[in-house]
């Protein structure tokens, strides 16, 4: 069987569950004749309360599981992840590896006071990574952190609207309206899911930034300049993987996808 030329080869999305389609919307979005492989690693979700070992084990076993469908690139579209794990995959694997980091340096940017709130998972907000972002893009401004315990969870059983999810919103979101933050940070891919109901809570005049855009525009980059840009004029192939033990497993992905998608149990 012939093999397929490396730029018509699949990217892969990874992250501890369904968040990183977020970051696939606009990979999607901008590079919209690339095939792509999503894993959701749900059942280990949240990564935030895990150790770096047990995250980075994860990352390995899901990154391996990826690398034999062949694709040409991985994008680790979990911050706490790549916090954890980013160094130790670039070691292991040849490819391109993208990972995603909380974005201080656009809100030290947007903010008008020089307020900025991150909402974040614990092990993001813990981890060396951030302290060196806040090192090199914080110095300027005050940065109000706030661990989001819990809001992964509900975001990975599909309730972005459930009056829970809206309780947790509240309650992370008001201590960094109290220290006057301008621009709020969402520092984990799965909050751009329950944007409109912290938009809701925060109002209209809070800058929300999300990573996800500058990641599918540093993936496509690295594809122009390694020439792996794909030359199909066809719609794409998206192909989901879940290890999820819900029920509704493939009906939160499709509903956070916003059509119908084809889900595996891994």
């Amino acid at each position: 069987m012939p093999t397929l030329p490396l730029s018509s080869q699949p990217i892969g999305v990874m992250d501890s569950g369904v968040g990183g389609i977020s970051v696939l919307k606009h990979i999607h979005a901008l590079l919209p004749h690339e095939n792509l492989l999503y894993v959701a690693d749900s059942k280990y979700a949240p990564y935030g309360n895990k150790t770096p070992a047990e995250i980075t084990a994860r990352c390995f076993a899901v990154a391996d599981f990826l690398i034999a469908q062949n694709v040409k690139a991985l994008i680790v579209a979990c911050n706490t992840a790549t916090a954890a794990a980013i160094d130790a995959m670039r070691e292991k694997y040849t490819l391109p590896i993208i990972g995603m980091e909380p974005a201080v340096k656009p809100a030290a940017e947007a903010s008008k006071n020089g307020v900025i709130g991150v909402l974040a998972t614990v092990g993001t907000l813990k981890s060396a990574q951030f302290a060196a972002l806040l090192e090199s893009y914080g110095r300027n401004v005050k940065v109000v952190t706030q661990g989001c315990v819990g809001l992964v969870e509900c975001i990975e059983r599909g309730e972005l609207d459930a009056p829970e999810t809206k309780a947790l919103i509240r309650q992370y979101t008001l201590p960094l309206l109290a220290e006057g933050a301008d621009t709020i940070v969402l520092g984990c891919t799965h909050y751009p899911f329950v944007k409109d109901a912290i938009r809701e809570i925060v109002g209209e005049n809070i800058s929300l930034i999300d990573t996800g855009a500058a990641v599918a525009k540093q993936l496509k980059r690295q594809l122009e300049e390694k020439n792996l840009l794909s030359a199909s004029n066809q719609p794409a192939n998206i192909q989901f993987w879940t290890n999820s033990e819900a029920d509704n497993a493939e009906q939160v992905i499709e509903a956070l996808w916003g059509e119908s998608a084809e889900v595996e149990i891994l």
